[in-house]
């Protein structure tokens, strides 16, 4: 298969070391895409497969969640890319791989854009994806709220009894947070090595709780930023992505062991899941690829 030069450019080396030629398995040509045997879904047809697993009305009412940027013209949906995060990088990557749709799970507009110019990073990409005629679409806290979702993804790295929405909604079994017990008490390192495998991470960050018993029989999970989720949640272990510093003191006065993983670390892995879901739900018409690019901007080095 020919594959257009700009696209062998960036397999042959990234500094970042996550293209590499044996892995993308995603390699599209420009001139000779395997895509355009693909059919092909309407637009809202691959919204609606989306909303079968997670419904809109379950996001929180502060979140910029949905359609974010659709083209003014209709044309089918035959390849979406997944993300974590919408970065001029993985933007790039969506061109490269002639992605109709892209699925980012944080929303990259949030507050209101004044103009839309070369001037800042995501104005770049709203212009981008409107000149390439590229759809956007965010799920953000709708993921985390259904059951089924981010936080039970994140929750069920462990052996649970019981798990319920720390804040639940409507349905009680949807709802943001997870507060769980364990079928069997582990110990804080175990929990450790747990959370690593679960998020694929060779370090973590830990806060010890004051307190004398070592064993983790509750644990309060919120993926993304947890401080305002599991602001005095009585458990053995909190398990987010960040924390503000007081709240964390809080949290180990309060008999609670902190782990940290970084925002999106929290959240990157259950993507993979969903894509596979995706999958399923679109059959052979759309072609669902994860980001290769995407990648917490926070490194322990």
């Amino acid at each position: 298969m020919h594959i257009h030069s700009t696209v062998v450019s960036r397999l042959l080396f990234r500094t970042h070391g996550l293209y590499k030629l044996l892995k993308y398995h995603h390699v599209t040509s420009r001139m000779g895409d395997l895509d355009s045997t693909r059919e092909g879904l309407a637009l809202s047809q691959v919204l609606d497969a989306i909303h079968s697993f997670a419904p809109i009305e379950l996001a929180a009412s502060w979140d910029n969640v949905g359609m974010l940027i659709e083209p003014t013209k209709s044309k089918l949906i035959t390849h979406t890319l997944i993300t974590n995060d919408l970065t001029e990088d993985v933007m790039q990557e969506a061109i490269d791989l002639n992605a109709d749709l892209i699925i980012s799970y944080h929303p990259p507009i949030f507050s209101p854009l004044k103009s839309i110019t070369t001037r800042t990073w995501k104005e770049r990409i709203a212009s981008t994806c409107i000149e390439n005629k590229i759809a956007l679409y965010s799920p953000h806290t709708s993921f985390d709220s259904v059951k089924g979702g981010l936080n039970d993804w994140l929750a069920g790295a462990f052996d649970l009894e019981t798990c319920k929405p720390i804040e639940a909604g409507v349905n009680p079994e949807n709802g943001f947070g997870r507060l769980c017990t364990l079928k069997v008490p582990v110990s804080t390192a175990d929990a450790v090595t747990i959370v690593k495998q679960r998020t694929n991470l060779p370090h973590v960050r830990l806060a010890r709780a004051r307190r004398q018993d070592d064993m983790i029989t509750s644990i309060a999970v919120c993926a993304g930023s947890g401080s305002s989720v599991l602001k005095g949640v009585r458990a053995d272990l909190y398990i987010t992505g960040e924390m503000l510093h007081h709240d964390i003191l809080d949290a180990i006065h309060l008999g609670a062991n902190v782990i940290l993983t970084n925002h999106s670390d929290s959240e990157r892995g259950f993507l993979k899941l969903f894509a596979i879901k995706l999958r399923q739900l679109l059959g052979e018409s759309v072609k669902v690829s994860l980001s290769l690019l995407d990648t917490d901007p926070l490194k322990t080095v």
